[in-house]
């Protein structure tokens, strides 16, 4: 007989305050082309094959490192991509104290959602010692937007 899956979900929602500004600089044709923000929020699903001592897929106790993560990345910060042409104009205002500028790989929701599973799946992974992993990562834009990133299945 195969082992299911035990799963627990751990939400952040718009109220928590993560409120970051990013633009879709390739997007030419819309107007997400233009600096504009939400107060994200963020679900992320654990998955394990066996409960720890206490009966629990994931301690959400141990979570506070994530939040604080969540907050020194997306509270009142921009978001720029590595490869945005406007990029050093942006670390120029940020030098001059008129913004927190954030470099990641990519911008836009579903890229979001990647730079948050991989970072809080190697957290998951770590505090566990493997027994955990993170299965997806939804983040919405507000009650009409939502994106989310799941590795590939296995095989």
């Amino acid at each position: 007989m195969t082992a299911g899956l035990y799963r627990s979900t751990k939400t952040y929602d718009h109220n928590e305050g993560l409120s970051c500004c990013f633009r879709q600089w390739r997007a030419g044709h819309s107007h997400c082309r233009l600096l504009h923000g939400y107060a994200l929020a963020f679900q992320f699903v654990f998955a394990t094959r066996t409960l720890d001592a206490h009966n629990w897929c994931f301690d959400f106790g141990g979570m506070k490192p994530v939040r604080a993560w969540l907050h020194d990345m997306f509270d009142h910060t921009v978001l720029v991509a590595e490869d945005d042409p406007q990029r050093a104009e942006f670390e120029r205002l940020a030098t001059m104290d008129l913004m927190d500028v954030r470099i990641v790989p990519a911008v836009g929701c579903e890229a979001i959602a990647r730079h948050a599973f991989d970072h809080v799946n190697t957290f998951a992974a770590r505090e566990t010692q493997g027994r955990v992993w993170l299965e997806r990562v939804e983040v919405r834009e507000h009650a009409g937007n939502s994106a989310s990133y799941a590795p590939p299945p296995p095989g």
